[in-house]
C-alpha cells in the first residue's frame, strides 16, 4: 500500500512562475522564510513548540526542535489524545493545491493565511469555525503578516508555483 502511495503524482501546477511569482521569491528570500520552509522541499523538518507546552529535558537529544515557537494555537498539540506538545513544520509544496490552512484548517485560502486581520477577535474564519463561535482568532504563525500588500500578493504567487 505504501508504495502505491508513493507512486501517486500531484496534478500539474497550473500557476506559471512568472515576473509576480519572481517577485515573491525575492520577498520569500528577503523574510528569511527558508529558515523553517527549505528548498527544495520546502520544510526543514524540525518541530515547533506549541504555546505553553514545556518540553522534557531530554527532548533536545531526541527531536530535532526549533529554538522558537510560531505560536500557533495550542489545542490540537496539548488537548487531543494524539497531542504531543509540538508541531511539525509543513511542506510549502503543493500548497497550491491542498487547502484550508493553518493545523485545524482554519483560513481557506492563501489569501485569508496572511491577512492580518486574522489575528483579531472578531475575525470570522473562512475555514473551519470551532463549534458554536462565530468568530475566532487565528493565532500563530506572524510570518508574513506585516508584508505590504503588493509583497503579500507577490508572495502567495510564488508560494503557488511550488
Amino acid at each position: 500500500m505504501a508504495l502505491y502511495i508513493y507512486s501517486l503524482k500531484p496534478p500539474p501546477n497550473p500557476n506559471k512562475f512568472d515576473a509576480l511569482a519572481e517577485q515573491g521569491q525575492k520577498v520569500f528570500d528577503s523574510e528569511n522564510c527558508a529558515m523553517c520552509h527549505t528548498p527544495p522541499v520546502y520544510t526543514n523538518n524540525k518541530l515547533t513548540i506549541a504555546t505553553g507546552f514545556a518540553p522534557p529535558v531530554d527532548a533536545e537529544q531526541k527531536y530535532d526542535i526549533l529554538s522558537f515557537s510560531v505560536g500557533t494555537d495550542p489545542n490540537l498539540a496539548l488537548k487531543t489524545r494524539r497531542g504531543t506538545g509540538y508541531y511539525k513544520v509543513p511542506s510549502l509544496r503543493g500548497v497550491w493545491y491542498r487547502g484550508m490552512f493553518g493545523h485545524s484548517g482554519w483560513c481557506a485560502t492563501l489569501e485569508d493565511w496572511f491577512d492580518p486581520r486574522r489575528l483579531r477577535d472578531d475575525y470570522v474564519p473562512t475555514g473551519f469555525k470551532p463549534y458554536g463561535m462565530k468568530t475566532y482568532a487565528v493565532k500563530g504563525h506572524p510570518f508574513g503578516l506585516d508584508l505590504s500588500a503588493e509583497d503579500r500578493r507577490a508572495l502567495i504567487a510564488f508560494l503557488k508555483t511550488l
